[in-house]
């Protein structure tokens, strides 16, 4: 029995779970893995699809069945999962489900910079996002709406998790909006005052200087620096 390793690709993920349906060659996982949508659901990286493949054969998470040509075409081989790509499979879905990790969203790096901007125009830049966002909840409401009279809502439940974000992201930004729009966001007076002057306030220079002074750190010198384990160097990713 091959050692179970950790999948480490979410692409390899999406192809365990293609081949659960039943055996494929190359070609076919990746059509129905685009039909079924699965791009939007992860982020691929489909320059290495075919060197996910081989590693997921490589670790015995699936094996090849048989070759297959059909007219002129290059010759296939077809794949299908095996007992430990299922076993796989389900242990990163269940570690997918329960535990939360720390994801880096675009619109959050936006906003650790939001300062950068004069408060007039960030204002109209979150409503004008969340004019885009409003429109994109109507269509996302009225494509499960749709989508829930033919497929089961088990397989759309990943739509109703992104639609609930969307409604989040846009009762949050209506209350943010409030208080810019009414005067009533803390230090908003400091932040215009920055930009119409282009002088940076004391208390801000004051917070600057206290978060990069390096804080006094008791004596170290008689502490052994920690060595890298043999299992960190070892990467577990087993898909490229």
């Amino acid at each position: 029995m091959p050692k179970r390793r950790k999948v480490g690709n979410l692409l390899a993920l999406a192809v365990l779970s293609a081949l659960v349906q039943r055996p494929m060659h190359p070609y076919e996982i990746a059509t129905a893995l685009r039909a079924w949508g699965k791009d939007q659901d992860m982020e691929f990286k489909w320059g290495s699809f075919y060197t996910v493949i081989g590693n997921l054969d490589k670790h015995h998470l699936i094996e090849a069945v048989e070759s297959v040509r059909e007219g002129r075409r290059p010759e296939r081989t077809v794949y299908r999962i095996t007992d430990a790509g299922r076993a796989e499979l389900v242990d990163w879905a269940r570690e997918l489900v329960s535990t939360p990790m720390a994801e880096h969203p675009r619109f959050r790096a936006g906003l650790s910079v939001l300062a950068a901007l004069h408060p007039d125009e960030a204002t109209d830049l979150l409503r004008r996002r969340l004019d885009l966002l409003e429109g994109a909840i109507r269509e996302d409401r009225d494509a499960l709406d749709a989508h829930l009279r033919e497929i089961p809502r088990l397989f759309l439940v990943e739509s109703e998790y992104d639609l609930a974000m969307r409604n989040a992201e846009a009762a949050w930004l209506r209350a943010l909006l409030a208080e810019l729009t009414s005067g009533s966001y803390p230090g908003l007076d400091t932040w215009r005052v920055f930009h119409e002057t282009g002088e940076m306030p004391a208390e801000l220079t004051e917070l600057a200087e206290r978060a990069s002074t390096p804080k006094a750190s008791p004596d170290t010198s008689t502490t052994d620096t920690p060595e890298a384990s043999p299992e960190s160097a070892d990467s577990t990713d087993t898909t490229g």
